[in-house]
């Protein structure tokens, strides 16, 4: 294909919208164009990579048995009412009306769509399992779109709704969908870890994420290097003593029983090691980086105590001073639906004291709940539930005892692995993709019944399971590219090759155009740069549009029979004859495909 062609209106300068790597390039190859906020025009560059991962996406979902399908964006209240999620799902659900007045939603999943169907459709166990998918534009009112097509609110996605007779079908199809992804960002490229999630707004009882590893990804993971274990360092579960738990398969992961139970050791520091609580001032010392330093003591010996309304009742929070308080884990420890930070009136009614003072000790009015982390402490400080006060060589079990303790916090680098006790690692990742094992909590409200052998009507177990696909091709940028703009892997890239003829007429552009035409017949996709520009100008433009291999066509060389073949990524430069050009590209491109 030839570049004076194709609509690929590149940018010399940052586009000052951009806020990462992946938006930044994506508009500055020409590849997408903002037409509103959360919502891309995909230009030629851009749909070329989007349908290389819908491809892809296709033939692995086909291997594993499932069928394409085609549903509405637009379906009615009534389906939403059913599940309870109309109200639920909140703003990010864009609502209309029709003509009739009749209430509808641009979907930002599909759930209640399919069920619908399936009920409808799906009567007798002989039909099952059955697995259905698609690649639709989906819509969610973002109330900040941001990150390009990160975050979007118009996006493309394969989402897929596996129907199994029963439970351990559903795992079947649960774990025929996870390797399904794995082989899908296998083949786009990617380097990727499948992570324990949450199941968030779509519920269920287990999900994995699969996490493009990048350094700019938004998203931290607690991973294992001594096991298979990694996890949204949201979801990770922890214990304060550092007790591993026992090795968990994937089966039991997706639903297949309870975990085992985490065993407490009992807290009894030696005696002689403890100091007495006493009271200090520490005048307008609110943060905890301003009364450690006050004090001269780590963060680690801080408890920070925290208030918030659970369902409307006070709760009072402790976690060390150096973690951050994991709120949805907080949420399910406490059993709550609503969970919101004390107002300052409550704050002073339960302490005493303004914001920033809240402290264990003669705290009443309000469950206390600890992490685990807290429980071995010994001579710490915390709030002193007055004015510009704290207590110092506090230890709990002696001073304060809390309600309960509970894993409510987030990981961080060197806590116990709960699978093995060997330290974590935190890495940076871009969700791509999630799976989650639903059971019955769309066909139990929606009534989607099968009849089993018996004739009797019993509840069908669900799965779904998402993949951005606009979402996709950006991490791939992001864990892809150098200072000069994309490297993009190979199965994935617009085209396989840019031909880059330093004239742009005679015997280079003939030149070019041969090779074109070879490796075209090879299978090969060729981008030509035939444009009528400076030899700068078109070596900028093939670093920052970043297809995997570039051949430049010169003159000089070209008097000598050689062509220089470029590879993107290391920048290696080999001078070839005209005739090992499409024999090197024709090797190089089945390594990196293989």
């Amino acid at each position: 294909m030839h570049q004076s062609q194709l609509l690929i209106p590149t940018l010399r300068e940052d586009p000052g919208e951009a806020e990462i790597v992946s938006h930044r390039l994506m508009l500055r190859a020409g590849m997408i164009r903002k037409v509103a906020a959360g919502i891309y025009t995909y230009l030629p560059l851009g749909l070329r990579v989007i349908r290389k991962v819908e491809r892809i996406i296709r033939e692995e979902l086909d291997k594993a048995g499932a069928q394409e399908v085609l549903m509405p964006i637009a379906s009615p209240a009534e389906l939403w009412l059913e599940t309870g999620r109309w109200d639920f799902y909140g703003k990010e659900l864009f609502r209309f009306k029709d003509r009739h007045e009749r209430d509808f939603c641009l979907g930002p999943t599909h759930e209640e769509v399919i069920t619908d169907l399936v009920r409808r459709e799906v009567r007798s166990y002989r039909q099952l399992p059955a697995n259905f998918y698609q690649i639709q534009t989906k819509f969610r009112d973002e109330i900040r779109p941001r990150f390009g097509l990160m975050r979007g609110r118009e996006f493309i996605m394969k989402d897929a709704y596996s129907f199994d007779a029963d439970e351990a079908g559903a795992k079947e199809s649960y774990r025929k969908m996870y390797e399904a992804y794995k082989a899908i960002f296998t083949r786009c490229g990617l380097t990727f870890r499948p992570v324990e999630a949450d199941t968030g707004l779509i519920g269920g009882t287990s999900s994995h994420e699969f996490m493009v590893l990048a350094d700019t990804g938004e998203e931290g993971i607690a991973v294992c290097d001594a096991c298979d274990y990694a996890a949204n360092v949201e979801r990770a579960e922890l214990v304060g003593t550092g007790v591993a738990r026992a090795p968990v398969a994937l089966a039991n992961a997706t639903g297949g029983g309870p975990p085992p139970v985490m065993q407490e050791h009992a807290h009894k520091p030696p005696a002689d090691t403890l100091r007495e609580k006493r009271r200090v001032p520490t005048p307008g010392k609110k943060t905890v980086e301003e009364v450690t330093a006050f004090l001269n003591v780590p963060a680690t010996q801080l408890v920070k105590t925290l208030l918030y309304r659970a369902d409307g009742k006070p709760v009072a929070v402790l976690v060390r001073g150096d973690h951050e308080i994991n709120e949805v884990k907080l949420k399910k420890a406490l059993g709550a639906t609503d969970l919101v930070m004390a107002d300052p009136a409550l704050v002073a009614k339960l302490t005493g004291a303004p914001v920033g003072f809240a402290g264990p000790i003669g705290l009443s009015g309000a469950t206390m709940l600890a992490d685990w982390a807290v429980r071995p402490l010994t001579n710490i400080v915390v709030g002193g539930n007055a004015a510009d006060t704290h207590w110092v060589d506090v230890t709990p079990g002696r001073d304060f005892t809390p309600d309960r303790y509970a894993d409510i916090r987030n990981a961080i680098a060197g806590d116990a692995c709960p699978r093995c006790a060997k330290p974590l690692r935190i890495v940076r990742g871009i969700e791509v993709g999630h799976v989650f094992m639903l059971g019955t909590k769309y066909s139990e409200k929606m009534k989607a019944h099968y009849l089993d052998k018996q004739g009797q009507e019993c509840l069908i177990v669900m799965g779904c399971y998402g993949i951005g696909v606009g979402r996709t091709s950006a991490a791939a940028i992001e864990q892809n590219h150098d200072a000069k703009g994309i490297i993009w892997p190979a199965p994935i890239a617009p085209f396989h090759v840019h031909i880059l003829p330093l004239a742009g007429k005679g015997k280079v552009l003939e030149a070019a155009i041969a090779l074109e035409t070879e490796l075209t017949r090879a299978g090969i996709e060729v981008l030509v740069d035939d444009r009528d520009e400076r030899p700068g100008v078109k070596f900028n433009d093939a670093d920052l549009i970043g297809c995997p291999h570039q051949v430049v066509i010169g003159e000089k060389n070209l008097s000598q029979g050689l062509m220089e073949l470029k590879e993107r990524r290391t920048g290696t430069v080999t001078k070839l004859p005209h005739a090992e050009i499409t024999t090197s590209l024709i090797r190089l491109l089945k390594l990196v495909s293989n």
